[in-house]
């Protein structure tokens, strides 16, 4: 029999992610996937591509342990244990939003991203994706996802310690002398273009305008020296880290249960609707036929039913598990509704900041009262921003789906809709009719 190379590549990633986790369950010390597959520096720099990965997964199958292609380089090899701030380290908290794609995770991230001591990440995890399996977000393939999720939660566990440089395997193309300008959506957080990592400061008293304009953090401070950045993370008392690539808290347990991160979870969830419409204004290539559905009201035969199927799934699978409140996700999880968030921004933040045991800095407040009465026309002309009408954003998606899209969506994602307590709609009127939220007064308690 045959194979296509990339079959066989996809054996090896698999035989990859089995050894890691064998290693895993024997050990009574955490190995790293990054550094026993030559994926990130180990003293040399690592340049992996995807048909390397067979190569490597070869040779670790045969016992070598060389990586791929190497080329001498002078960063260091992590250090075994976190290279913090003796005054920071029994106080730091980690704080991973766990979310999905147009979900609102960019406005909750922001409530971190403003707090004066908060070390703030907006999607490092998009690099190992786009390195590894540039086509996994829309793959369903197991073997695929167990890649990418070792590779994730090693990452997560590096960058939360500071060490930044576990990033730059990933980064194409490949950093130099640790300085890079492609770091993944850089401007939205305000460490890194902030001094000292940035000298040009772009605002008063170093105050960054990331919000206004994400280009100019790059434009104004030009490369990111990653080095430099790990400091200032090690000089921060807490780190956040938005991800909307891990797609159930499962698959975050051996992060949650290392208590040395002392990671904690928030879980944003949003009714399933809101995020179709949502990604069918945003990602207009992906979402072409769901439009011409809109347009026709008629559903093209070929139409990916699987796209809105799989954020169903996957919240299901993740919220069912939390309210389950098994004993590892003990004063580590919080589950907040969008919705919740849009409407009600300044009680939900309280309740966020609480459950984290931080204090609600005054800068976060002002952030969310300049940042949550933005007029609905803005928000519509800028798929990113942050700067909204919060509050008549909630349930906009009403007027940009047709009842059929909408019927569709409620059927296929009824257990998750009662679950997390949104409505159904029978009635094009119905739909339409705002003054009736589809949204139920329900409380959802953290796990303490």
């Amino acid at each position: 029999m045959q194979c296509s190379w990339k079959s066989m590549m996809l054996l090896a990633l698999a035989s990859i992610a089995i050894q890691y986790t064998a290693i895993r369950t024997f050990s009574t010390k955490p190995l790293s996937l990054l550094y026993s597959v030559g994926l990130a520096p180990t003293g040399h720099a690592v340049n992996c591509t995807p048909k390397d990965l067979t190569k490597v997964g070869q040779k670790t199958l045969g016992g070598s342990d060389q990586g791929c292609d190497e080329t001498p380089s002078r960063t260091p090899s992590p250090p075994s244990s976190p290279s913090l701030d003796s005054n920071n380290t029994d106080k730091r908290t980690h704080i991973l939003i766990l979310a999905t794609t147009r979900s609102g995770s960019s406005f909750v991230g922001q409530l971190f991203n403003q707090h004066p001591e908060m070390f703030y990440m907006f999607e490092p995890l998009y690099h190992v994706q786009l390195a590894l399996l540039p086509r996994l977000s829309q793959s369903r393939n197991m073997a695929e996802r167990r890649v990418m999720l070792g590779a994730a939660r090693e990452l997560l566990g590096s960058l939360y310690h500071c060490h930044l440089s576990s990033l730059e395997s990933y980064i194409r193309p490949r950093p130099s002398n640790h300085s890079t300008y492609k770091l993944f959506r850089r401007g939205a957080s305000r460490s890194l273009c902030s001094p000292p990592v940035c000298e040009a400061p772009l605002g008063q008293e170093g105050q960054s305008l990331v919000l206004a304009d994400e280009g100019e953090c790059v434009r104004r401070c030009g490369p990111l020296n990653l080095s430099l950045a790990a400091e200032v993370c090690r000089s921060k008392r807490h780190a956040a880290i938005k991800t909307v690539r891990i797609p159930q808290i499962s698959d975050l347990r051996a992060l949650i249960e290392d208590r040395r991160l002392n990671l904690k979870v928030v879980q944003l969830v949003r009714d399933p609707r809101g995020i179709l419409a949502s990604r069918i204004e945003t990602f207009r290539d992906t979402y072409r036929l769901w439009r011409l559905w809109r347009a026709t009201g008629r559903r093209p035969h070929n139409l990916d039913l699987g796209q809105i199927n799989a954020v169903c799934e996957d919240f299901l699978k993740s919220v069912s598990t939390a309210l389950s409140r098994p004993a590892w996700l003990r004063g580590r999880y919080m589950l907040l509704r969008y919705e919740d968030l849009a409407r009600f921004p300044l009680k939900k933040a309280r309740e966020l900041y609480s459950f984290l045991g931080l204090d609600l800095d005054h800068s976060v407040k002002d952030w969310i009262i300049n940042n949550t009465r933005g007029s609905s026309d803005l928000s519509s002309r800028q798929k990113f921003t942050t700067v909204r009408d919060s509050a008549a954003n909630a349930e906009n998606w009403r007027l940009k789906l047709s009842f059929d899209m909408v019927a569709y969506t409620q059927t296929a994602c009824q257990p998750l809709l009662e679950l997390l307590g949104y409505k159904r709609v029978l009635h094009p009127r119905e739909l339409r009719n705002l003054s009736h939220s589809l949204v139920e007064d329900r409380t959802f308690h953290p796990f303490l």
